[in-house]
């Protein structure tokens, strides 16, 4: 057969496959479908076709669009990442431009960088209609408030060249950050203490004109805390203490462990035994798992061997 999956005269899909009476999955978690041997076939072109040459198929959706529609069951992390590259990728682009057709005039080996540096947008008809009818292109829920945090007195401030500095330490954003007016909902409301900073948009919202949190009323949230690398040493810890510890009121309050106030968040990881046997390496790179690729979670490993953070390397 003359195909276009065919490679050196085999199908590059590995059909046909093995015949079987249950499904189940190999050794790298990939489905084997049931397909008895049950002696029907259909004979095109003269090469008999029976269920091992059936492509993984369901029946809703050959009846609904009368076409050719492989389904695959993904259960792997990477099969997840494969597919969200699609949806997360952005819209088509296209550049169209008018250009002389006189050949005289005409040099293939000159490289115009700059009509090349354009980044242009191409709507369809159909993705056309969708936003003149205001359909909704796409849902996402629940939403994600975004925690940033600092060390103590290390706000991100952002200036103009002609700002007095006195007017750039009294700016809100300076005063009360979000980080900040956590620590001081903690000291007021005794629902807040019970929560870590990661958990706490799920019972209340930031007001962002009054610069302070109140308790949640409607809608849902999750928050994610910004992510550091460990190469920030003191603020990396931070990070990780921010996961665990619930209603502090102070930085002095978050480096406090069973009455004993340690000087670095560094020491408060250990006493707590965060890091004793690098239980919190081996969640950052579960977690850097879930969105990050195969380059980015090896040069974060390669980050930690080098900062020399881990105490068994050979065992994460």
């Amino acid at each position: 057969m003359n195909c276009p999956c065919m490679v050196d005269k085999k199908c590059s899909k590995s059909f046909p496959k093995q015949l079987c009476n249950h499904s189940s999955f190999d050794q790298n978690g990939f489905p084997l479908y049931m397909r008895r041997n049950n002696s029907h076939f259909v004979e095109i072109l003269g090469v008999k076709l029976d269920n091992r040459n059936v492509v993984p198929y369901n029946k809703y959706l050959l009846k609904r669009y009368q076409a050719h529609i492989n389904v695959e069951w993904c259960n792997q992390g990477s099969s997840i990442k494969y597919l969200l590259k699609y949806t997360n990728k952005g819209p088509d682009r296209a550049t169209v431009a008018v250009v002389p057709t006189n050949n005289e005039c005409e040099n293939n080996d000159v490289v115009d960088e700059i009509a090349e540096y354009y980044d242009c947008r191409y709507l369809s008809a159909c993705e056309a209609s969708c936003r003149i009818f205001k359909y909704d292109v796409q849902c996402r829920y629940p939403s994600v408030v975004r925690l940033p945090f600092h060390l103590p007195n290390q706000q991100q401030i952002v200036y103009g060249k002609d700002d007095d500095i006195d007017n750039v330490l009294d700016k809100p954003s300076v005063v009360a950050s979000k980080f900040t007016s956590w620590m001081e909902c903690n000291v007021i409301d005794s629902e807040a203490r019970i929560l870590t900073y990661v958990e706490f948009p799920i019972k209340f919202v930031w007001i962002l004109n009054g610069r302070f949190w109140k308790r949640r009323k409607v809608g849902k949230a999750i928050g994610r805390i910004h992510s550091v690398s460990p190469n920030l040493g003191e603020a990396y810890f931070l990070r990780i203490l921010l996961n665990k510890v619930k209603g502090p009121t102070s930085f002095d309050d978050i480096r406090t462990v069973n009455g004993e106030t340690h000087s670095s968040f560094r020491d408060v990881c250990y006493a707590l035994g965060l890091l004793y046997d690098d239980k919190e390496y081996v969640d950052a790179i579960k977690e850097a798992s879930h969105s990050g690729s195969g380059f980015y979670l090896r040069f974060l490993f390669a980050t930690l061997l080098m900062c020399n953070s881990m105490s068994k390397p050979e065992v994460v």
